[in-house]
């Protein structure tokens, strides 16, 4: 009786769907304008929240200028472009056994680029973007 009941329910369900997939063939969804604008704001503040969770960093480019194994070597380096390029920040990773000299903060290619082209002109050894988390605020990369 039980499974005569469930054959039943299943088969009504099934007609129902069909009958009503028969029916709808276009949907006109009416909506208000301010859902726009809702959905905006919510959509920024998911992203302050990702920025948020991994620390300030995303997905984007900085410009590899050195890769030693000599440390005094690279902080020299680090200095050097602090001193010619003030506005861009330069960092030094240690990935074991070599230390790599980084430069700048950009989410766009064509920015880092741009800087690269300036390094090559100043440092004689290979130059090169490299793809990297970077810092980053509400008002874009951080130079």
């Amino acid at each position: 009786m039980y499974m005569i009941r469930v054959l039943i329910i299943a088969i009504f369900i099934f007609a129902a769907t069909q009958v009503y997939a028969n029916c709808a063939d276009t949907i006109i969804v009416y909506k208000d304008a301010r859902m726009d604008t809702l959905v905006a704001k919510q959509a920024a503040m998911n992203k302050r929240m990702v920025l948020k969770a991994t620390g300030g960093l995303v997905k984007g480019y900085r410009i590899q200028v050195l890769s030693t194994s000599s440390r005094d070597e690279a902080f020299k380096i680090k200095s050097e472009l602090l001193s010619k390029f003030p506005e861009q920040k330069s960092y030094v990773l240690f990935q074991s056994p070599y230390f790599k000299v980084r430069i700048g903060n950009f989410l766009k290619r064509e920015d880092a680029e741009a800087l690269r082209t300036q390094l090559n002109n100043t440092f004689p050894f290979s130059v090169y973007v490299v793809d990297d988390m970077v810092e980053y605020t509400a008002t874009g990369a951080i130079n």
